[in-house]
């Protein structure tokens, strides 16, 4: 991974609904799990973390605005199931949103994530996971509250100081349509890392896309985004820091282009020592 003893799950987040039936979307926030080698097994503890990201979308003639925080806590009990670690995953996103139309921030929480991931180490360098999860739904009206379904397929490469990820998220809503008529088809997102590491310091590519999947209601209009950016990391021992920026190069209905700004905390609040185990050759490869 990114650190010599940060080898983290991706925490999940929720994205802005549009408001209005015609437009929906992902309750994964498309980008969220960027710089994170999601397919790599975690060292067995209790790790603490936060991701943050606040956009812009040019919607002329206004812009719309948008915080989503992510504080959450990532379990390794240590167990193994059909080979795979256990990782157990709980997030509790906080969002913050200014409509296109102007006027004041409404805040408030948004659908909590309970899932829990198995990771398989495959080779020495390369790991796939697994995770099966929900969004449980809440009671706020300005983004989505509905509860969905969420499977993640992952694959890492994280030999030679490398975190190559792939991460294929897919969501099903186990309601449709909520109180208000929004409709919220199944949808896919795909978020890339290639980074690289020097010493302590990480840098390198990120993109991500995101699409609503087909749906038989008449008249929806599906929306879709491809974004690129870059990534700076940091290791500080048993926490690091990453900072990135993407900006949509595609989109389809969202009725403009977002550049976001992104910043990841990640802290181990306790981590069992384990030689030889999944993250030894990391410690070893990254020691000052």
């Amino acid at each position: 991974m990114h650190s010599s003893n940060t080898t983290i799950v991706a925490a999940l987040a929720l994205a802005m609904a549009s408001g209005t039936s015609a437009l929906a979307a992902s309750a994964a926030q498309p980008g969220q799990t960027l710089g994170l080698p999601t397919g790599a097994q975690l060292p067995i503890g209790l790790i603490l973390l936060d991701t943050s990201s606040f956009g812009i979308r040019d919607t002329a003639p206004n812009r719309t605005e948008n915080n989503i925080n992510l504080p959450g806590l990532v379990w390794v009990p240590g167990v193994h199931l059909f080979g795979g670690r256990l990782h157990m995953i709980f997030i509790q996103p906080v969002v913050a949103t200014r409509p296109a139309a102007g006027g004041r921030y409404q805040s408030g929480i948004g659908v909590p994530l309970v899932a829990a991931q198995l990771a398989w180490k495959i080779g020495p360098d390369f790991s796939v996971s697994y995770l099966l999860g929900g969004y449980l739904p809440v009671d706020t009206q300005f983004v989505i509250n509905q509860g969905s379904l969420q499977q993640r397929f992952a694959a890492t490469y994280n030999g030679d100081g490398w975190n190559l990820t792939g991460n294929l998220l897919y969501g099903t809503y186990f309601d449709a349509t909520n109180k208000q008529g929004a409709f919220y088809p199944d949808f896919l997102n795909l978020d890339v890392t290639a980074t690289k590491k020097f010493g302590k310091w990480e840098l390198g590519p990120v993109a991500f896309g995101s699409t609503d999947l087909p749906t038989n209601r008449p008249g929806y209009r599906h929306q879709g985004q491809i974004a690129v950016g870059g990534l700076v990391g940091y290791n500080f021992g048993d926490y690091f820091i990453q900072g990135f920026v993407t900006r949509d190069v595609v989109e389809r209905n969202y009725g403009g282009y977002d550049t976001r700004a992104w910043l990841r905390g990640v802290f181990f609040l306790y981590k069992q020592t384990e030689p030889g185990g999944p993250m030894g050759g990391l410690l070893a490869r990254n020691q000052p």
